[in-house]
């Protein structure tokens, strides 16, 4: 049986709000809900009943997007409660690992609707207790559930289990990729991102919610000499700061993805297509390599080369990972990365974020008149995902 082509069909997204600000107040659940709405909303033609599943990224899970944020959001959205929903979580790249999910199944044939996305609300992530007994510890040791490790098992070797920005730092180290040539990408990504918004290239993507129309925690007035003075933040004088790292976000993705006939079903043009993906795995205090593998495995699997690609968006957890891939793949062409900024102006609520950067990918090309592009992120744990898109020229 020959195998159908998955495009994305339209996508929503809300803006990234910065940690505790303007979506700080809303659920995860209802951050998801939201979104899924308004991609209805957008599609007005679409018949909800047609929808076979609904994938959503979330890499959290302990708080209030507990039991299947995927199932309750489209609840809240007031879909159909006969349409399924699936939670998956690959942290970082749990958004990529939705439309994953959600492309296999299209291209099977399993299914003909599925929307894919991610969401995640790090500003609400709670406070964990441990439990060893039925009783409410009397003197608890409180864990934050925000980011990175936590509870984690002594059988792991120490170096696993460094924070993520001293993994990173490690291997930004070895190639010698200095504080100044972060900060200088953490610059460059505010800049881009700052003007990508006053070009209105987010309109029909990013949906004003809460009150907030952009990116919460770009930064316009931002300068290498600010940057300069920011310390050290993941070890005594290490080149990793606040600054040149991602910072921490709220917000939701959510996309519908279907098949060519699909699509004249819709009848609308579509976004792009997804004619590959690829996910890898390194030594986890290695993640920020992890892409590297991950993007040369993906173009090997689509026939693609380096020189074919028109559109990098690499999600930038922080400015030494990108760097890197970019020193271990010096073929790429730096003017075609994340053109209109990344995470570290945008921001990186961690399991919408790959699905926000597959989406961006698209639309850029889009914007450009079609061709081929990569999305691709690093993953906590030592992973990685890559994503090819296509837009027909």
């Amino acid at each position: 049986m020959n195998q159908r082509e998955v495009i994305i069909a339209e996508a929503v997204r809300t803006p990234f709000g910065r940690y505790f600000g303007g979506l700080s107040k809303v659920r995860p659940d209802d951050l998801l809900g939201f979104t899924l709405s308004a991609l209805a909303k957008k599609i007005p033609q679409f018949n909800l009943n047609q929808l076979d599943d609904v994938v959503i990224g979330d890499s959290n899970g302990a708080g209030e997007d507990n039991r299947n944020v995927a199932r309750m959001g489209l609840l809240l959205a007031q879909f159909p409660p006969t349409i399924p929903g699936v939670t998956v979580n690959r942290l970082c790249g749990s958004g990529a690992e939705a439309v994953i999910q959600a492309s296999r199944a299209i291209r099977s044939g399993d299914s003909d609707f599925v929307i894919a996305g991610g969401v995640e609300s790090m500003s609400r992530a709670p406070w964990i207790v441990e439990r060893q007994s039925k009783e409410l510890p009397t003197d608890p040791t409180f864990h934050q559930s925000t980011v990175g490790w936590r509870l984690t098992n002594p059988l792991f070797p120490t170096q696993w289990t460094q924070s993520l920005g001293r993994c990173a730092e490690n291997v930004a180290e070895r190639f010698n990729i200095s504080r100044q040539a972060q900060d200088e990408w953490a610059l460059r990504s505010h800049q881009l991102a700052s003007v990508a918004w006053s070009k209105g290239f987010h309109t029909g993507f990013a949906t004003e919610f809460n009150q907030i129309q952009i990116d919460e925690s770009i930064r316009v007035a931002s300068s290498i000499q600010k940057l300069a003075e920011l310390p050290s933040a993941f070890s005594d004088n290490g080149a990793g700061t606040a600054g040149n790292s991602s910072p921490i976000n709220d917000g939701s993705v959510a996309m519908l993805i279907t098949d060519r006939l699909g699509l004249e079903k819709l009848e609308i043009t579509g976004i792009g297509r997804i004619i590959g993906s690829q996910v890898v795995a390194t030594n986890p205090d290695e993640f920020t390599l992890a892409p590297i593998f991950a993007i040369h495995k993906a173009l090997a699997k689509t026939g693609k080369k380096i020189a074919e690609i028109k559109v990098w968006e690499i999600n930038e957890a922080f400015a030494s990972m990108v760097l890197s891939v970019l020193h271990e793949i010096p073929e790429i062409d730096v003017n075609r990365v994340n053109i209109n900024g990344g995470a570290i102006a945008m921001g990186h609520p961690i399991g919408a974020s790959a699905a926000r950067v597959i989406v961006d990918c698209a639309r850029e090309l889009k914007r450009q008149g079609g061709g081929i592009g990569v999305a691709a992120a690093c993953i906590g744990v030592g992973l990685g995902v890559a994503i090819i898109i296509e837009v027909k020229e």
